[in-house]
C-alpha cells in the first residue's frame, strides 16, 4: 500500500523537526536534555537518540531551516504546551515549502 504524505511526515518528518529543535534548545539555549525532553512531550532517551543521530537521521545544513528551528525552539522554551503542536505545524509547512520531504521516498 502506498504511504501517504501524512504518514510520511509522521515516520520521517517529524523525528527530522524534532532533532532540530533538540539541537537548538541545547546548543543555542543551554537546556539540559531531560528539560528539553519536557519542553518537547518527549522521553530523555529520544532527546539523547536525537543528538546522537539514531532518531532524525538527516543532517539540516542549511542556514535559513536552522533559522527557523531556532525560532521555533525559542517559541516553545517561553510558551511551552500552548505553542509546541502549531510550532511543530509551522516547520513542517515550512520544510515541506523547501521541499526537504521526499514524499515518494521511504525514509532511513
Amino acid at each position: 500500500m502506498k504511504q501517504t504524505p501524512c504518514e510520511y511526515i509522521v515516520w520521517c518528518g517529524l523525528p527530522i523537526i524534532r532533532k532540530g529543535l533538540t539541537e537548538s534548545m541545547i546548543n543555542d539555549y543551554g537546556l539540559g536534555q531531560s528539560e528539553t525532553a519536557e519542553k518537547l512531550g518527549i522521553s530523555p532517551a529520544a532527546v539523547s537518540q536525537y543528538l546522537s543521530g539514531k532518531r532524525g537521521k538527516m543532517n539540516i545544513t542549511d542556514k535559513e531551516i536552522n533559522k527557523e528551528f531556532n525560532r521555533s525552539a525559542e517559541k516553545i522554551i517561553k510558551l511551552g504546551d500552548d505553542i509546541l503542536v502549531s510550532e511543530i505545524c509551522r516547520l513542517c509547512r515550512f520544510l515541506i515549502s523547501k521541499k526537504i520531504f521526499s514524499f515518494k521516498q521511504k525514509c532511513d
